[in-house]
């Protein structure tokens, strides 16, 4: 659904990808009318051209460069007669023709659930249906591989379509619906697999709308004793928001084409300038959030709760498809990890290199070898979010804590008045703490560093005052909401009728606010991060830079209105005078933080690059009547003169209240190796008779461990024969090298066999597979599964084997090669089994290997090193190979050098952190939360931790060794 411009990460959007990134000033970077340049595919224009129609290019996977023919939207193909129409257009008319017969001739009782379940079944094929294509069109092209597949697109006179019929069916009616520009023969199968997909859409997207419309007029009643006021203001406002309902999706439509409409960038890209305005200025996403308005008009137009809870279900659907569907492929598609930085000299990730370092007889280079404060690593010890909790530290223990002593308060205390109106005033004091104490903090902080001086006072650390304050934000904030949970709690009244007057409708529209506030916290959280979160820019003085992404890019203070949106929803739910008079104590205090405390520090903190509008606020001002512009712009000099009537108030009674106010201040997750295992039935095939799976080979190759496991194998436990095991023939390679298999098969092997990695324990029988597995596997033959990943692990093709014998049997060979996802990523005993025709009938199993990562030897490395410059070049050395193995050994994620910094990949996806704690702990023994990888991304700062928290828990090491575990403290005398 774009074009083949790249964009940033925040600028990513449904059903447009090109949207606009706000630049670093505060300016956005699109202004309405602005298009956005993007690399031509074609040559420019000559003169002769000026003044012809513009036509569009589109470029294939392969490189190809066509036209693409103008089209027109759904319902101007169905409806307009002025369009062409084809055998699909009559098909989906009658389709909708038999939706509105069974609406009138079914008996009364049964139209709604029919049309409930019909509304279903079209918004499951909408969601899950093509959701589905899509996906595997996005991942594998599966999509366009079955159109070559069943030959949908060949011409008959070539004697390769099984079906001409079919041929001539499809040329006809895509033909028929694009006149000009288009050629079915010459068009590329990309762009006729999208043009036969977007007729199913269109199938989908009609039913479901009609099935949605009819429902709710099947649905729709007058309630009984509405006055004429009530029911008037119900049907205005449906209206208004089916008509902006509609204005968003045509506006959307102007913006973004068809091409985006049914999706075209999952199969091709295009050329074209695109202007973003209107609807994209107003909300993210604007199609599947502000773009379903139209259902709640709807359901209030019908006055039935089926028709909003059901409208509420389709919404949820559709999110999930966003999330599920479309944020990937956007990712993927344009905006894919930023190129690994790296040095002008550096190795090559070879498979069997082997690190070897000189070591110098003097020490210097060892100022070298160490870390400068600069580099020193971060600590990435988050405290927001529940994987980041943490029962170690005192903030986390706290938040735990005190909401059970809270909860216990409230469950054990009676529902009398006293207890209720000490809950509310609990809530208000730790609400007023929260906004007025914690700001007075903030403005201190901002204009004399009150909160930093006063550790820097008691020999603490600028750290140190960062640490303390973020746990004091934290913990007030979370006791905040739980004392606020439990005063709703304690004014609750569960409802004796759910349908009396607007009861039920509270409590959906309060919900729908508290949703509202959570989707606010999360993106706020998501845009500004850790640091942002607390608070960071009143602390630390780092080089500012804003950026508008995420929700900044239509709000400047989200916080100020949707931050608060679930304290109205509460009071909505609750209907309690006291929780209301909370919530708008809230909402006051709220605003004056941001107006009287972060506004100001924004100012002076990031200057001229503060934007004074949002794209919303541009939006609306833009939309505005002359004469009304004109009264906004009075409306905005008044509040401008009054707010710094009020700054010069405070500023002059401040030194009053300061005396008083400064005494406060001053006292105050291993995977499942077997999961999900099922159980397959043996099934022999047809053509098994006359192949001997004697036959049947399997060959291993890789990087074998350089140290045997021999030697941890004998622990002194074992009797003292038990102490000298035979020599080990089992192979073992390292822990994420890649593995070759060299297979060999009978001649008339089936095209479908394929090869699976499995554990050894797995399986108990060698003749079939018992377990699915989970990925890991690749065909032997190309062009045979569907799945276009699946050749790629294709490394030598099949090919005949040369006969040292005459009479031996015609053999076939191959190789293939599991690396990165089609790997265990642990450690254990491995094999292939090769399976016959696509089914999970053993052929052949390859002999045993094992999968270790050897442990670091420190003992030679202490003996023959005896510095903590050159322990730590060891630790490098040995270090280095295992992440670039993690890392997949991909040249732009995976570190030549040690102080090359890891790919972005690692952010994108957590496997790659994973797989790096899991090597270090088994390695070196020392165990990292997978954020340290993110945090340090290089080999070289995880070696000092490494060597650090080796250094610290030498002392509690309980190992065996044959001396020191770390390397020891050279200004440290040593005691003889």
């Amino acid at each position: 659904m774009s074009t083949a411009a790249d964009v940033s990460a925040g600028g990513a959007e449904l059903r447009h990808r090109q949207v606009y990134d706000d630049s670093s000033d505060g300016s956005d970077s699109i202004d309405p009318g602005r298009t956005v340049p993007m690399k031509p595919l074609v040559p420019d224009a000559q003169d002769g051209d000026i003044g012809k129609p513009k036509k569009t290019f589109g470029r294939t996977p392969d490189g190809t460069v066509f036209v693409v023919p103008t089209t027109h939207d759904m319902v101007s193909q169905l409806l307009d007669p002025r369009q062409p129409k084809n055998l699909s257009d009559a098909v989906v008319l009658a389709i909708l023709a038999l939706h509105i017969l069974a609406a009138y001739f079914l008996p009364a009782g049964y139209k709604r659930p029919v049309f409930a379940a019909v509304f279903l079944f079209w918004r499951a094929s909408y969601n899950v249906g093509i959701g589905i294509l899509l996906h595997i069109q996005s991942h594998h092209r599966r999509l366009i591989t079955w159109a070559q597949r069943w030959k949908l697109f060949e011409h008959p006179s070539t004697g390769n379509n099984p079906r001409p019929w079919l041929y001539n069916l499809l040329k006809r009616e895509l033909e028929a619906k694009i006149p000009e520009d288009y050629e079915f023969e010459k068009a590329p199968v990309e762009y006729n697999t999208w043009l036969v997909f977007r007729r199913v859409v269109d199938l989908i997207l009609m039913c479901d709308f009609v099935s949605y419309c009819l429902f709710a007029i099947v649905c729709g009643h007058t309630p009984k004793d509405e006055s004429m006021l009530i029911g008037s203001s119900r049907w205005l406002l449906g209206i208004t928001l089916v008509g902006f309902n509609l204005w968003v999706k045509l506006d959307a439509h102007r913006v973004v084409k068809d091409f985006a409409w049914y999706w075209g960038d999952f199969f091709y890209l295009i050329d074209q300038d695109l202007t973003f305005d209107g609807v994209f200025e107003m909300a993210p996403h604007p199609m599947y959030s502000i773009g379903y308005a139209g259902y709640y008009g709807i359901s209030m137009m019908a006055a039935s709760y089926e028709v909003l809870f059901i409208s509420i279900l389709a919404h949820l659907a559709q999110f999930a498809f966003l999330v599920s569907v479309e944020n990937p492929h956007i990712d993927k598609i344009y905006n894919p990890p930023a190129p690994r930085e790296k040095t002008q000299t550096r190795s090559p990730v070879s498979a069997n290199a082997t690190v070897a370092f000189d070591l110098p007889a003097d020490n210097t280079f060892m100022r070298s070898a160490s870390i400068s404060q600069k580099d020193m690593p971060a600590p990435v010890h988050n405290l927001v979010g529940l994987n980041n909790m943490d029962l170690f530290r005192v903030p986390d223990c706290v938040v735990v804590i005190l909401p059970l002593y809270v909860a216990a308060l409230t469950f054990a205390t009676p529902e009398t008045y006293m207890w209720k109106a000490i809950f509310v005033a609990h809530a208000l004091l730790w609400r007023i703490w929260y906004h007025a104490g914690l700001g007075f903090v903030l403005d201190r902080q901002s204009k004399s560093k009150m909160w930093t001086r006063h550790f820097l006072k008691y020999g603490e650390s600028a750290g140190e005052a960062w640490r303390q304050w973020k746990g004091m934000y934290h913990i007030s904030m979370i006791m905040c909401n739980t004392s606020f949970i439990a005063a709703c709690w304690k004014m609750y009244n569960l409802p004796e009728d759910w349908g009396y007057g607007l009861v039920l409708f509270k409590h959906v529209l309060g919900a729908g606010l508290i949703a509202l506030q959570l989707w606010t916290a999360f993106s706020v959280y998501d845009s500004l991060g850790e640091f942002g979160w607390f608070c960071g820019d009143f602390f630390f003085d780092h080089e500012a830079k804003l950026t508008y992404t995420s929700i900044y890019r239509f709000l400047n203070n989200p916080e100020r209105v949707f931050g608060t949106a679930g304290i109205w929803g509460a009071a909505l739910i609750t209907w309690s005078r006291a929780i209301f008079i909370t919530a708008l104590v809230t909402q006051i205090l709220n605003v004056m933080v941001i107006a009287f405390v972060e506004r100001p520090h924004m100012q002076k903190i990031y200057g001229r690059s503060m934007r004074e509008e949002a794209g919303l606020t541009k939006f609306i001002k833009r939309s505005l009547p002359p004469p009304v512009k004109v009264l906004q712009e009075s409306v905005d000099k008044v509040l401008d003169d009054t707010s710094h009537f009020v700054e010069e108030f405070l500023d002059s009674a401040r030194p009053k209240f300061a005396s008083g106010v400064k005494t406060i201040v001053r006292d105050t997750s291993a995977l499942f190796n077997v999961a999900p295992a099922r159980l397959t039935i043996t099934r022999i095939a047809p053509d098994l008779a006359g192949l001997d799976p004697k036959q049947y080979s399997l060959t291993i190759e890789g990087t074998q461990t350089l140290q045997s496991a021999i030697d941890e194998r004998a622990t002194g436990k074992e009797s003292f024969s038990g102490r000298f095991p035979k020599l080990i023939k089992t192979k073992t390679f390292e822990y994420g090298a890649p593995l070759r298999v060299r297979w060999r098969a009978p001649a008339n092997h089936s095209k479908e066999d394929w090869i699976g990695l499995y554990m050894v324990t797995d399986n108990r029988l060698r003749d079939t597979t018992e377990v699915s597995s989970l990925g890991r596997w690749t065909p032997t033959c190309t062009g045979v599964y569907d799945a276009s990943m699946a050749n790629s692990s294709i490394t030598v093709k099949e090919h005949v084997v040369d006969k040292a014998d005459p009479s031996d049997p015609d053999m076939m060979e191959g190789e293939v090669v599991f690396q990165g996802d089609k790997l265990w990523w642990t450690q254990g005993v491995f094999e292939f089994r090769y399976h016959h025709d696509g089914r999970h009938t053993v052929m052949s199993i390859s002999e045993p290997f094992e999968i270790r990562i050897s442990k670091f030897d420190e003992e030679d490395v202490e003996v023959d090193v005896g510095t903590k410059a050159l322990y730590a070049k060891a630790v490098e050395s040995a270090l280095l190979p295992i992440i670039q193995n993690c890392l997949d050994r991909d040249d732009d994620i995976a570190p030549g050098a040690v102080d090359e910094s890891f790919g972005c990949h690692v952010e994108r996806d957590g496997k790659y952190a994973k797989r790096i704690v899991y090597a270090i702990r088994e390695m070196f023994g020392v165990e990292f939360a997978p954020a340290v990888v993110l945090a340090d991304r290089s080999v070289r700062k995880l070696a000092w931790r490494i060597c650090n928290a080796k250094e610290v828990l030498a002392p509690y090491s309980m190992s065996h060794s044959k001396g020191t575990t770390t390397p020891a403290n050279e200004e440290m005398p040593t005691k003889i």
